[in-house]
């Protein structure tokens, strides 16, 4: 029941988005330190890598391989905070909110929505809504209530066979 930041769990989603959006695994983002102005009277967000190093050009695939942020702050704020919303919507996580900070799983989610996206990757790009009870049935056997999986189209299956891919690179590298 507890909503804590979904951190890291949320770069695929923004991956996601950037693929539908013509990037590819080997498109380039420069890992280095960046500032961005968010507002006037506000501090610039200079967003860091866990490691606090930078590696320079990285592949989008080895940007999530590695969970790199500076990359992933890069990639949203090229596409746009308000498209990575949408597509967070449509993986069924509708407290994201447009800022860059988003892209480092600042929003709010528990396990059960993000492992709701996450079937969408494996399910060719439908997200299946998640039930816990199955069947409720009276004492002769008769069905009262029958729930049955509730398909949700997130994004085109090739969008999603690509971003399948490059998850299975994070296992294995």
């Amino acid at each position: 029941q507890a909503r804590p930041q979904v951190g890291s769990l949320f770069k695929p989603i923004v991956y996601t988005a950037a693929i539908d959006r013509g990037f590819t695994p080997v498109s380039l983002f420069i890992d280095e330190p960046v500032a961005y102005t968010v507002g006037p009277n506000q501090p610039l967000y200079e967003p860091l890598n866990y490691d606090r190093q930078f590696e320079g050009p990285v592949t989008l695939r080895r940007a999530l391989e590695d969970s790199r942020n500076i990359p992933a702050v890069k990639a949203m704020q090229e596409l746009g905070p308000a498209q990575v919303v949408n597509y967070a919507k449509r993986f069924g996580l509708p407290a994201v909110q447009p800022y860059l900070s988003s892209a480092l799983g600042a929003s709010e989610g528990t396990l059960l929505d993000i492992t709701s996206a996450y079937s969408a990757f494996v399910n060719r790009g439908v997200r299946m809504a998640p039930y816990g009870i199955l069947t409720i049935t009276d004492r002769d056997g008769s069905v009262l209530e029958e729930n049955r999986p509730v398909p949700h189209e997130a994004v085109r299956a090739d969008t999603a066979f690509v971003m399948t891919n490059l998850l299975r690179g994070v296992v294995q590298r």
